[in-house]
């Protein structure tokens, strides 16, 4: 699962993304209501968690604007203890959920997966590229119904290619979904990554395409 978190408490925003990422997802953080903003003009996710209070813009106003462009990603907003009027008017903005300040990691892990079994609304649960069948609920690749041992990033990755099935995907791009917008990666990370992945499901019937400058691929073959 693909993740935009945005918080400026940077480090609450360092914990939840240590979390999700132990659970295998791709975390994108984020911690200017504008920036995000921004971010989320030009870039899908599975879900996002979005802090109320940010400088620069609100999380209300962030949500407003993300269903004004008629995107349904769905949110969870982060609120401070007490604050009803901000649970409120969160939802009423478009919000899918909500968690009061402080929670445990635990529940916003659960509640997320309880957003994210959601999708399947515009997503079926199973998918299949060539011989590759993708189970979005149990988060797993099977090749002849043997499951494809995938480490996390890998995994990461051919969700994110399989989310894009038939599009080229930027080497920028998959190294801010899988590492977080703006993290040092070394220069050849991506190549490796889809080397990994490229054996692993070598013969198949599906396959990863590269465009030199360009980016990745996958379809089948």
């Amino acid at each position: 699962m693909h993740i935009i978190l945005v918080e400026d408490h940077l480090n609450l925003a360092k914990g939840i993304e240590n979390a999700l990422k132990d659970q295998g997802h791709a975390v994108d953080h984020l911690d200017d209501g504008l920036a995000a903003d921004s971010f989320l003009t030009g870039n899908t996710a599975d879900v996002a968690v979005i802090d109320v209070n940010l400088p620069g813009l609100s999380g209300i106003e962030i949500i407003r604007r993300l269903r004004g462009r008629g995107d349904t990603t769905p949110v969870l907003i982060l609120t401070a203890r007490g604050k009803t009027s901000e649970r409120v008017e969160g939802l009423d903005a478009g919000a899918d959920d909500y968690l009061v300040k402080p929670f445990d990691m635990e529940e916003l892990v659960a509640r997320l997966r309880a957003l994210a079994r959601r999708l399947p609304r515009v997503a079926p649960v199973y998918e299949s590229v060539g011989q590759l069948v993708y189970d979005r609920e149990q988060r797993v690749v099977q090749a002849d119904g043997r499951i494809l041992d995938l480490p996390r990033r890998e995994l990461a990755l051919f969700e994110l290619l399989l989310a894009n099935r038939g599009r080229l995907i930027a080497k920028d791009r998959i190294a801010d979904a899988l590492y977080g917008t703006g993290a040092p990666v070394e220069g050849n990370a991506v190549e490796l990554l889809v080397s990994r992945l490229r054996r692993k499901i070598d013969g198949s019937g599906a396959k990863i395409h590269t465009a030199r400058g360009l980016g990745y691929m996958l379809d089948a073959d």
